[in-house]
């Protein structure tokens, strides 16, 4: 059987995939454009996030058994499209939900204490103690959009620094960490707002302006998740009006963003953002290929 392993992938994981009885392509280093010409004979499709598998590349696939999505999200897969071709499509969610949760975590202590202005300031020449007062994240109440794996890793963080922790799932969970309220309570409740959901039709632009004109003012908005989820508009406007005191973004509807430097959201001195590195920790790249490698080895056995 062959793999075509189409976005980077952990060398060591690459070579335990070696040591199975399959066929290894990576075809990483490839222009995007030029994928479907290689995946005609392929039986195991494994991307990530910058592969998207729709039109060209999911018709290519004359031959595919499995699609393997390293990652959480499925949105870069036309997964009613692969199952109509009879394709089953798979992710490893829980390999990369601590690298997430640590970054989402990260934000939230660099939004309340001026960690990048400070930083920037300094190295221009500037010394704003006096301007950087902050705040503390215990005692503040966090609201978890989305509670799976991710969220409930940062829950776990957030209770050993003495946050309130409160969730909104559509499904009932019972959980130590984590208290689970309503939409309207979460944004009602939240000091700050870490956003943990899958982008779906039904998730769209879920934060929208009715939902900032819920919030608390002086809120503070985490997003790692995926870009869509948030009315980047109404995310702007929410700043302009301080109805949301800060922002951290390590995702955007379009990635990368178009013209980042005449980005009216990116350049707001409340925003601070990273391009898309929720996952990328040398640990969880490790537990991703690995968790991959388990997946084809299950295939293969019939699991």
């Amino acid at each position: 059987m062959k793999v075509a392993i189409c976005d980077k992938m952990e060398k060591s994981a690459i070579d335990e995939m070696k040591k199975l009885p399959v066929e290894v392509a990576d075809l990483s280093s490839l222009p995007k454009e030029e994928l479907p010409a290689h995946l005609v004979d392929a039986d195991i499709v494994i991307v990530r996030s910058a592969t998207k598998v729709k039109g060209p590349v999911l018709e290519a696939l004359k031959n595919c058994k499995l699609i393997l999505r390293g990652g959480v999200g499925l949105d870069n897969i036309d997964v009613e499209g692969a199952k109509a071709k009879g394709i089953r499509v798979d992710n490893t969610p829980e390999a990369a939900s601590a690298s997430v949760a640590e970054l989402a975590l990260g934000f939230m202590f660099a939004l309340a204490r001026h960690i990048v202005r400070g930083t920037s300031g300094i190295k221009n020449g500037l010394w704003e103690k006096k301007e950087l007062e902050g705040w503390e994240l215990g005692g503040k109440t966090l609201g978890i959009l989305g509670y799976g794996r991710i969220g409930h890793e940062l829950a776990k963080r957030a209770k050993a620094l003495s946050m309130n922790v409160i969730a909104y799932r559509r499904h009932e969970f019972q959980d130590e960490y984590a208290k689970r309220v309503t939409l309207d309570e979460l944004y009602a409740q939240s000091d700050f707002i870490s956003i943990h959901l899958p982008l779906t039709p039904e998730t769209k632009y879920i934060v929208n302006k009715e939902a900032f004109g819920k919030m608390k003012d002086g809120v503070f908005i985490v997003n790692v998740a995926r870009g869509g989820v948030v009315d980047e508009k109404a995310l702007l406007e929410a700043l302009k009006s301080g109805k949301v005191r800060g922002a951290a973004l390590d995702v955007f509807e379009v990635e990368p963003p178009e013209d980042p430097a005449h980005n009216e959201l990116i350049q707001h001195p409340s925003v601070i953002c990273t391009p898309h590195i929720g996952a990328s920790t040398f640990e969880g790249q490790s537990r991703v290929g690995m968790a991959l490698v388990n997946k084809v080895k299950d295939f293969l056995s019939g699991k």
